[in-house]
């Protein structure tokens, strides 16, 4: 048995894949190997395939089993082959995306969950890859002839896939949206669903100068039997990023038009990927912007978005039993560590304001980290920080807050805010630092200067 067709430079790997659909649906999968290619690969996501078939240019066939996630071909290599079932049995969560979710030919997917990779994947190493069978959305552009050009490093972070479905675009002035809808809504159409999105990015640029990103691919999944807007939504870091939402199949426009969750996804590709993962920051960030969003683009009420944060504080609270912001940290258990990171995000907030009278803030970090790549870290981010500040503030903060019991400053932050909780909802007053809250929240604040 012959590839289908060959790596044409020695280290390419060439990816041929086939959506089938007996006896059920799946993908066939075919990596063919240049001269120099690797044989060492793997499964970032292991368990859903059990054997690999490797041929030899003489076309001997060996059965290799897949251990630790991976597999160690024969130099000999020609090419290899396996079967990727969708929806087959589920292990965990079911938005784990093990399997795909979906019917028919329409699917969602993860591409971690279902590609073979090169277990070392050296940016060196230029990999041509098609999908045919199947009208699919990758997080990549498609050249001619449907070829996607990346490189192995692309398939270690290789994000959400849309197979079937249809599409949409939602374009602002500077980035577009690729949407794949795969499945039906009950009561909301395409171009409804592609204006939704479209409004949520802006209101993401109500914290940054300009949309992170020029092309983002989201993939929506309608859940069936359930009218919930927020199901599930998450990013995946591929390159660039793609996101999955997950909402429920019989929602109105009115409800996913209310929902947070696709901004708060979204808020997401406005700071970098904090490496290793980091909750609080990441997720804090998210958490607390999404609320500062929605304020400034008039989407809610100042009243109403710090309403939101007060009740949220008031739940990571009750999670924290009194135990300190380090503890919490350490425990690293949603939905606690987004409200602490939330927490967190605002009193850096808050400072960078005291530190440059209020002519810089959080997202000016955010568009100085913008400058320094796709990846940060804890130190990176507070010297991010310490730069807008004009003084070390990011150590001196975090020392303080992570001795005492989680969310201890918090009454006499809102003092000097001039924010007051009450049984009526949240009341705004002059005091200390309201000019500090007005430019937090204040709907003329306008996009991120």
């Amino acid at each position: 048995m012959k590839p289908t067709s060959s790596a044409e430079e020695p280290g390419t790997l060439r990816y041929n894949v086939t959506f089938v659909r007996d006896p059920g649906p799946g993908l066939d999968v075919e990596v063919v190997l240049g001269r120099y290619a690797p044989r060492e690969f793997l499964f970032t996501m292991p368990g859903r395939v059990d054997t690999v078939r490797a041929y030899s240019a003489s076309g001997q066939v060996r059965e290799l089993p897949v251990q630790e996630k991976g597999v160690s071909l024969p130099a000999d290599t020609r090419f290899l082959r396996y079967h990727y079932a969708l929806g087959a049995s589920r292990r965990g969560r079911w938005w784990s995306f093990s399997g795909g979710l979906g019917q028919g030919e329409d699917w969602l997917l993860a591409g971690r969950s279902w590609l073979i990779r090169p277990r070392v994947a050296r940016p060196d190493i230029q990999v041509e890859f098609s999908l045919q069978g199947v009208d699919a959305q990758l997080p990549w552009e498609r050249g001619p002839g449907g070829i996607y050009r990346i490189t192995a490093e692309d398939l270690v972070d290789s994000g959400v896939h849309g197979l079937g479905g249809r599409r949409c675009q939602a374009q602002l002035t500077d980035a577009v949206l690729d949407v794949a809808i795969v499945g039906k809504l009950s009561h909301v159409d395409d171009a409804q669903v592609c204006e939704w999105l479209r409004q949520t990015a802006e209101e993401v640029k109500k914290v940054r100068r300009n949309f992170p990103h020029p092309r983002v691919t989201i993939v929506v999944y309608p859940v069936p039997h359930t009218d919930d807007a927020n199901v599930f939504g998450t990013v995946m870091w591929s390159s660039p990023p793609s996101v999955a939402l997950l909402v429920g199949q019989d929602t109105t426009l009115p409800a996913l038009s209310a929902d947070w969750v696709a901004l708060h996804e979204m808020l997401h590709l406005t700071h970098p990927a904090i490496l290793p993962r980091t909750a609080w920051i990441s997720e804090g960030l998210a958490t607390y912007l999404t609320e500062v969003a929605r304020a400034r683009s008039g989407k809610q009420s100042p009243e109403r978005s710090w309403h939101e944060l007060l009740r949220g504080f008031q739940l990571g609270r009750r999670q924290a039993q009194g135990r300190t912001t380090q503890e919490m940290i350490d425990e690293d258990a949603p939905p606690g560590i987004y409200w602490v990171g939330a927490y967190l995000a605002l009193r850096i907030d808050v400072e960078l304001r005291r530190a440059t009278g209020n002519a810089r803030g959080l997202e000016d970090v955010l568009e100085l980290l913008a400058t320094q790549g796709s990846t940060a870290t804890v130190d990176s981010y507070g010297a991010a920080v310490d730069a807008v500040a004009g003084r070390p503030v990011f150590r001196t903060l975090l020392q303080e807050e992570l001795r005492r019991p989680a969310f201890a400053g918090l009454e006499g932050l809102l003092e000097e805010l001039g924010v007051t909780p009450s049984p009526s909802g949240v009341k705004l007053h002059p005091a200390r630092d309201s000019l500090l809250r007005d430019a937090l929240d204040g709907q003329n604040a306008g996009s991120a200067q």
